[in-house]
């Protein structure tokens, strides 16, 4: 592979014209095409084979024309201090904001809290349901205006009113001025590691070019395949990580290169046929762990990892051919490593220089590596601890700011009527097997009005076959909370029972059961699914490093990663620990996908500085050096870049902590915590004591194994062996000169 890459970096060296025009072309053309193509709605979110999808199917073919997937409004009203929502202006209010909000061309119904029992007993919180034809997220922009206008006019009257429900949804947007400080620290960064704001440019240039490829072809096909706004958001996020992270290695080995006296070409082929090998399969194994999210079987989940994954692809190719062509019109701009270095060589050889920080950290590590290995894993095992409390759920208008209007319509409906009225429960009964639908309905009523956190529960309403009712069940306790969970599980083990006296189905849905569905799904998939990315990746691995004991280190290393950054997580977001800092204003259950999605990604970014580190130190192994030596050189070598790419990371996932959408907010810090750790802790501190430890041992490979891989030459021994023959070419040429 090496003398492929080798052979690619010098082609696209030479005719960098011809490749620059390909990227911008496709650049172009992505552009384009995300700019015709049709805006998208929102994205349909199904989780098949769980028991509250199976309801909402039946409910769309049983209930036809009842728009079961439309949109909903719900507008809170408050009385002033000494009045009841019962007064006669009041009710005259109400009435005229019901009677303008049924005049919408999209709305399907809108109920009247005074003849819908929906006044608090006290009497000073009503609320008004509005159901629309269209999902929240394909709302037309003048059914929102009318919707915030009545809610306008009746606060102008002198009542508290808020909006909650989907029909004010709007598309996530991240943080952008968070985005923008990220990319400064980022090129900030890449100056003082690269020593010149060409050669800093370069890393910034393609990842934009990469992300801007990816990022407008998902808009274009965002229509066609239904991808949500999140899938451009996680495309973006990772797209622009590694892509500056894989630039930075080559940039930095090209440098390098230069440094070692070869002509530019030379250094271009080189530094690609090297650390470009490194980038594919640090490239693959998050391709790997992206793509496998589709394991879990939520199309949803399906879509954003193979569409960030698709991004990554880009950014490899990118780092390959374009920042090879790149250098090619930077020229002279960008100067050899190690002018300063020579200096200190010069200096080191006279005894008047200290070495490298990361030489003197490599040697520090091998001199005392059990201490190293055991401050660092009881150090991450500690951060991990509340990860074993853990609650999943999926977040709600109870987790929005408070000063928004969902957020405060939210605390509105728990104050007059309890929290449970945010997140109702929808049975649906079945009774085509039934002998006695109605009677068996109304059993199944007070069968559920006598269990536990259950405040009302509606009759149930029959279809016009009379083959499927439904029945409202309001929880006493929040929709996020484990009590309405268990009330749930308890609703659904009554079905069963109801399903062994009359035959009759009894299924739960409704927004809330299915996030308790989607929670589960998701902790039922991480086992199959952390076994099948790391199996891959481990498999992966021995074919880079030839060996097998550096990949299972690689991966247990892994594991206390993510495990700690899961801990400091459920520290913020749950427990509230220092949420101010990062503008956590509601702490409660850690987003359902997130342990799932932090073991891919996470997974994916750690194998890549594994991958970058521990490559230079099993090419000084494979040319000679002791294994001591060759944990040295690869610090020599990586360290420093190894760092500086972390800190990108860190910086480019930071910047989205800051958006409004609690989401994005968990992910960037989650991710941004996840490569501290991993990048400073694991790979910098375990990686090189565990090598210290094994010695040799830790490059052992099955003679038989290492007959049945194929040899991937990541360590450039094809390089060295074309170094050999052009050698002998040279002595070959002089003897016949000589002749």
């Amino acid at each position: 592979m090496a003398t492929f890459l080798y052979k690619l970096g010098r082609l696209a060296f030479r005719r960098r014209h011809f490749v620059a025009l390909i990227w911008v072309a496709l650049l172009t053309l992505a552009g384009v095409g995300a700019a015709s193509a049709p805006s998208a709605g929102s994205t349909s979110f199904s989780i098949p084979g769980t028991e509250a999808q199976k309801a909402f199917d039946l409910l769309e073919q049983r209930f036809p024309g009842a728009s079961a997937d439309g949109g909903t409004g719900r507008i809170v009203f408050k009385a002033p201090e000494g009045e009841k929502m019962t007064d006669a202006a009041n009710k005259a209010t109400v009435a005229k904001t019901v009677k303008e909000l049924g005049e919408g061309s999209e709305v399907v119904s809108v109920t009247d809290p005074f003849t819908t029992n929906a006044v608090s007993k006290d009497g000073t919180v009503a609320y008004t349901s509005v159901k629309y034809e269209a999902p929240g997220m394909e709302l037309a922009d003048s059914t929102r205006e009318a919707l915030e206008k009545a809610g306008d006019e009746a606060r102008a009257t002198g009542l508290t009113v808020d909006i909650g429900g989907d029909a004010l949804q709007a598309a996530a947007e991240p943080g952008a001025a968070g985005e923008i400080v990220g990319i400064a620290l980022a090129a900030v960064v890449l100056v003082i590691t690269l020593g010149s704001l060409v050669a800093a440019g370069l890393p910034l240039l393609t990842a934009i070019i990469g992300v801007g490829i990816g990022v407008s072809t998902i808009t274009a096909l965002a229509n066609a395949l239904d991808l949500g706004d999140t899938t451009s958001t996680l495309a973006l996020m990772i797209g622009l990580a590694v892509g500056i992270d894989y630039a930075l290695f080559i940039v930095s080995r090209y440098r390098g290169e230069l440094a070692e006296g070869r002509d530019r070409e030379e250094a271009a082929g080189r530094a690609t046929g090297t650390a470009g090998s490194a980038v594919v399969f640090a490239g693959l194994t998050v391709v790997i762990a992206l793509a496998g999210l589709s394991v879990v079987g939520v199309p949803m989940l399906t879509k954003m990892g193979l569409a960030a994954a698709g991004t990554v692809v880009v950014a490899v190719l990118i780092a390959l051919t374009m920042v090879p062509a790149l250098l090619g019109y930077a020229g002279r701009k960008v100067r050899p490593a190690g002018e300063k270095r020579k200096a200190n060589k010069a200096k080191a050889a006279e005894g008047r220089a200290k070495p490298a920080l990361g030489v003197r950290w490599a040697s520090f590590v091998i001199r005392r590596p059990a201490a190293v290995l055991l401050l660092g894993v009881l150090g991450l095992g500690a951060i991990a601890v509340p990860a074993t409390q853990l609650e999943l759920g999926l977040p709600d208008d109870g987790s929005q700011p408070t000063s928004t209007t969902q957020r405060r319509a939210y605390d509105l409906l728990s104050e007059g009527f309890g929290p449970g009225f945010n997140g109702p429960l929808m049975v649906v009964y079945d009774a085509a097997g039934s002998a006695d639908p109605k009677a068996d309905a109304t059993a199944l009523t007070d069968r559920i009005k006598g269990l536990d956190d259950v405040v009302t529960v509606t009759p149930a309403q029959f279809n016009k076959a009379g083959d499927t009712a439904t029945i409202t069940v309001i929880p006493d306790s929040k929709p996020s909370s484990a009590q309405t969970e268990d009330l749930v599980h308890a609703i659904r083990a009554e079905g069963a029972d109801v399903k062994a006296d009359t035959d009759a189905n009894v299924l739960v849905t409704g927004t809330t059961a299915m996030n308790i569905d989607f929670s589960q799904k998701l902790t039922d998939a991480l086992v199959p699914y952390l076994a099948l990315v790391v199996g891959l990746a481990f498999l992966l691995l021995i074919v880079v490093f030839r060996s097998i004991l550096v990949p299972l280190k690689a991966a247990l290393g892994f594991l206390l990663s993510v495990l700690a950054a899961l801990g400091a997580v459920v520290a913020v977001f749950q427990w509230g620990w220092l949420s101010g800092l990062i503008g956590v204003e509601e702490t409660g259950p850690i987003m359902s996908m997130m342990p799932i999605f932090m073991v891919g990604v996470v997974f994916g970014l750690a194998m890549d500085y594994e991958v970058f580190l521990v490559t230079r130190m099993r090419e000084a192994y494979v040319h000679g050096e002791s294994p001591s030596q060759a944990i040295v050189t690869g610090f020599r070598h990586s360290s420093r870049v190894v760092v500086a790419a972390a800190i990108i990371m860190m910086a480019v996932f930071g910047g989205f902590i800051s958006s409004s959408e609690s989401m994005i907010k968990m992910i960037g810090f989650g991710l941004a915590i996840a490569v501290f750790f991993d990048a400073f802790v694991v790979r910098m501190a375990i990686v090189p004591a565990v090598l210290a430890l094994l010695g040799k041992k830790a490059w052992w490979l099955p003679k038989w194994l290492d007959r049945a891989l194929p040899n991937v030459d990541v360590e450039g021994e094809g390089l060295r062996a074309l170094d050999d023959d052009k050698g002998d070419r040279k002595d070959e040429d002089r003897e016949l000169v000589q002749v």
